[in-house]
């Protein structure tokens, strides 16, 4: 069974593909593992009933566990057989068999083969690898017999067909066997695998869009269509390689905070390739921009003796960057450049860095220690006997008054319990009126929870000030549900975060709260986390609304006449601007719906 601590931890993680290591309570790493679905594998080892003895060994010494997300399974792939390279885990050398690195062999004769290899290097030919597995290698055969349809059997087999073979007919070969293809153009073919091994991806698509291109000319438009299936192929391949390619050596660094706690987040890529990444965590004092933040970092960590790399990428602006540059060079005796603008590998490199940064906090927000000691330092500071269970906050979020959600967050002593969370559409209100659908959201909530349908919270807390604060102790006034403690958190005259103000009824003062005060924290943590929860459902509605046609909400309108009206006045702003006569010209719409139409438009 795992601890409170694992289980805090497991409740956190994300369904993302990645890397997850095992750690002991001394700190060293148990096992390095990689994942599809990180919370369904990384749980799979708590599991009551586990089959396997050593699972049961590792298990048994699992203090806590640290994950790295990565875009792809691929990509963790890789990532997972550097970090076992680097740190050798004494359960995964335990559980590797003995076998040599795979690599992929193209052979050197007329018609060469690809295939599988394992073992010496002795035959002629071109060697690529090594692969991290097995598995990586095969999906790689998989892949090519799609995009160039290279022969995969053996020599004894191509040397007695007199007919094609099955992976003729579904288009996984292009039969040299029985000279169905000539010499020259299977050594296209062959060119085209050697350059994708090779790294020259974009090459490859470039000679694949001149075949298209000419194909075309020819109108031979089945040969082209397959050219252009090759290069969707190329291309989505491309888009999972992120890690993989590139070169150079430069680390990457991400910032997140929430709750006066900033997570950075240190990602090391070396000759191309994503070696690891750590994070480091502070509690704010005061309120500090992400760069000044980051150069702190940067000094303190670099120059205390770390690996310098050739680029460092990080959100560091202006003079500070260069002047960090310039020492950092130094120290390390080799050109240092810090970059915050970039493009393409680097930037989905970055915004990998910054998922796992958000990631990282999000588990230390959650965990138990960090939860503690904020509810006991808000049970203090609210004078109450014992530590409160329950918590709920509430948020207005819409855009110019369009398209109001509310959301209702709650939290338990152990930290959020998202199975409880829930949204409302505001209706009926004047659009942009906060007081309003505080109203309306706490109206509806609070009658299931005087009906007993819901458990009562020791602590309410609105997002606002005494404006929504008032409209909490309205509702629970006519609807006579006490609740012990209600807190209004409103940003201050900065509107940045650790300069928050209180509002509690029966005071007539706010209070303020030091920055890096845990109960602050707390309440910072629970607001954001409905502000979060608010806006996704905002976002959500709103993009909804936009897909969908004023003309569908109406009644007897179907999508003849839809096609129509939109037909013969350009589009719904004409619809918009036509009158009720107009209207009643298009077929089939008569006084009444050309009324409702109008009306849909200007009421």
């Amino acid at each position: 069974m795992a601890s409170d601590k694992l289980n805090q931890q497991l409740k956190t993680l994300t369904t993302q593909s990645g890397v997850y290591r095992m750690y002991s309570a001394e700190g060293t790493i148990l096992y390095i593992g990689k994942a599809r679905n990180l919370k369904q594998r990384v749980s799979s080892y708590f599991r009551k009933n586990l089959d396997s003895p050593k699972t049961k060994a590792l298990v048994k010494l699992i203090n806590y566990f640290e994950i790295t997300i990565t875009n792809t399974e691929a990509e963790a792939l890789i990532l997972e057989q550097n970090l076992i390279k680097s740190h050798r885990p004494k359960f995964n050398i335990l559980l590797r068999d003995d076998k040599s690195y795979p690599y992929i062999y193209l052979s050197d004769e007329k018609f060469p083969r690809l295939s599988l290899h394992r073992g010496a290097k002795r035959a002629k030919g071109k060697y690529f690898g090594p692969f991290p597995g097995v598995g990586a290698a095969k999906e790689s055969l998989n892949l090519l017999q799609k995009l160039f349809q290279v022969r995969q059997c053996s020599n004894s087999y191509f040397n007695h067909r007199s007919r094609a073979c099955l992976q003729y007919q579904i288009k996984r070969c292009s039969g040299p066997c029985v000279d169905i293809i000539s010499a020259e153009d299977y050594g296209r073919d062959v060119d085209m695998t050697r350059l994708f091994y090779e790294g020259h991806n974009e090459k490859v698509i470039d000679d694949l869009a001149m075949r298209m291109e000419s194909a075309a000319e020819g109108l031979a438009f089945e040969e082209a269509a397959r050219y252009r299936d090759q290069i969707g192929r190329m291309r989505e391949l491309i888009q999972q390689q992120v890690v993989e390619r590139g070169s150079g050596d430069l680390d990457l660094l991400a910032i997140a905070r929430n709750a006066g706690t900033v997570c950075i987040q240190l990602m090391f890529v070396r000759q191309g390739r994503l070696l690891g990444s750590h994070s480091y965590f502070q509690s704010l004092k005061r309120d500090f921009t992400d760069s000044e933040i980051l150069e702190s970092f940067v000094g303190q960590y670099y120059l205390k003796g770390s690996q310098i790399p050739s680029e460092i990428i990080s959100k560091i602006t202006g003079d500070s960057a260069k002047v960090l540059a310039e020492v950092l060079s130094g120290i390390a005796e080799h050109k240092v450049s810090l970059k915050s603008n970039v493009r393409e590998k680097r930037l989905q490199w970055l915004k990998l860095a910054k998922t796992n940064a958000e990631n990282a906090l999000s588990t230390r927000l959650a965990s138990n220690q960090t939860v503690e000691t904020r509810f006991k330092a808000l049970t203090n500071l609210l004078g109450l006997q014992c530590v409160p269970d329950r918590m709920e906050c509430f948020d207005i979020s819409h855009t110019s008054g369009e398209y109001t959600q509310a959301s209702c967050v709650v939290f338990g002593n152990k930290g959020p319990i998202k199975s409880l969370y829930r949204r409302f559409n505001i209706n009926n209100i004047t659009g942009g009126d906060d007081f309003a659908a505080m109203n309306q959201v706490l109206m509806r909530r609070y009658k299931r929870v005087k009906s007993g349908e819901i458990e009562v919270p020791d602590i309410l807390v609105i997002d606002g000030g005494k404006g929504q604060l008032k409209q909490a102790e309205l509702v629970l006034a006519e609807l006579e549900v006490d609740i012990p403690i209600i807190i209004g958190i409103a940003k201050g005259r900065t509107r940045k975060a650790g300069f928050e103000q209180l509002f509690i009824p029966g005071q007539s003062t706010a209070i303020i709260l030091e920055a890096d005060d845990p109960a602050l924290h707390l309440l910072q943590h629970i607001r954001d986390e409905s502000h979060r929860f608010a806006i996704s459902g905002h976002r959500a509605k709103r993009a909804k609304e936009k897909r969908t046609s004023p003309l569908e909400s109406i009644s007897g309108i179907g999508a003849v006449k839809r096609r129509e009206l939109l037909r013969r006045f350009g589009g719904l702003q004409g619809i918009k601007k036509a009158t009720v006569d107009d209207l009643k010209r298009i077929p089939g719409i008569n006084q009444t719906l050309a009324e409702n139409i109008h009306n849909r438009f200007h009421d």
